[in-house]
């Protein structure tokens, strides 16, 4: 299947009126985007494009197996997506000379980080899919911006959403309990499972 029908396929399967497929799928790639953006990935459109490509490739099995929001699915991928990204990133670019007296790095203890920031990930998807889709969008664009452009992105965010920045923030500041009750319960119960 070349990439012009997939992209068909794929907009069929999210939604079946075209004009209201093409918003979804607008939607889908700014919510990935600010996902790998809050995650801390330099690349995250290209990210969200490799994401999408990846349920485009697959549509023709899942139009008829998969049950769902489509949704869902995306924000799976994206998470494999980011795995993948973050490995690629842990390669060393140097090597130290073997006569330096740098301190020994313990290899369990960054293979236990290493884990245990994989399970904080999966259980941030897990809660942020918790939350009601227009909960979900604030929290990931209120967090998406950094520095100078986050004061005024969130003046806009306020503006645009109708509400008064200090509205906005204790809104925000609510959300943010919600996921952290949420990613702490989480965490808990997977290291639990795995011990």
């Amino acid at each position: 299947m070349d990439k012009s029908s997939a992209t068909w396929t794929l907009l069929n399967w999210l939604e079946p009126d075209p004009e209201r497929a093409g918003k979804k799928y607008e939607e889908i790639r700014q919510s990935l985007i600010k996902l790998f953006v809050w995650r801390g990935c330099v690349d995250a459109e290209d990210l969200a494009d490799e994401t999408i490509d990846r349920v485009a490739r697959r549509v023709p099995e899942l139009v008829n197996s998969y049950e769902g929001n489509p949704e869902r699915y995306f924000y799976g991928v994206a998470k494999k997506v980011f795995l993948e990204y973050t490995r690629q990133k842990r390669l060393p670019t140097t090597t130290l000379p073997l006569d330096t007296e740098h301190p020994e790095i313990d290899p369990i203890q960054k293979a236990d980080e290493a884990q245990t920031r994989e399970i904080m990930y999966d259980c941030l998807d897990k809660c942020l899919m918790s939350l009601n889709p227009q909960a979900r969008e604030l929290v990931l664009q209120y967090y998406g911006e950094s520095k100078r452009a986050k004061v005024d992105f969130r003046k806009n965010l306020a503006s645009h959403s109708g509400l008064s920045v200090s509205t906005l923030r204790a809104r925000m500041y609510k959300i943010r309990a919600t996921l952290e009750k949420c990613i702490e319960k989480c965490m808990k119960e997977q290291t639990s499972v795995e011990k």
